[in-house]
């Protein structure tokens, strides 16, 4: 039976952020730590070994499959940093438009730093995708 790889740990948000090599996406982090909290109002929490993740919900597909997952979320990667948040929300490319400087790619949203990026729209991509989740996967 498959086993879901991306799990809520006990991992240290904080130290896995020390951890990165690059200063500059050390500093991204910390800012978007800081946004993600905000916008949220969670805790941060590690899923898996790479993915800092806000809230979580429970999701079962038609297949059958089920798991838990973050709400939204980050990983400051090698290359650029993935943006965690729900590929299926109807509101999502519209908030992109006025996003600044992103790719994207199956399921995440991939920025090279911060500063590429509005703030202000990101808490609204945040907010949107919290809001779709919990509405198709409520509690």
């Amino acid at each position: 039976m498959y086993q879901l790889k991306t799990k809520e740990t006990d991992e240290d948000v904080i130290m896995f952020i020390e951890k990165v090599d690059s200063v500059k996406k050390r500093e991204d982090a910390y800012q978007l730590l800081d946004i993600f909290i905000e916008a949220t109002g969670y805790q941060a929490k590690m899923w898996g070994t790479s993915i800092i993740g806000f809230g979580k919900y429970h999701y079962k597909y038609e297949s059958g499959h089920a798991g838990e997952a973050p709400l939204v979320g980050f990983s400051p990667r090698k290359a650029k940093i993935s943006l965690y948040l729900a590929v299926c929300d109807p509101n999502r490319l519209n908030i992109l438009n006025d996003f600044g400087k992103y790719t994207t790619g199956k399921s995440c949203v991939y920025i090279n730093k911060v500063a590429d990026i509005d703030i202000e729209i990101l808490a609204q991509l945040i907010n949107s995708s919290i809001s779709y989740l919990q509405k198709k996967y409520p509690l």
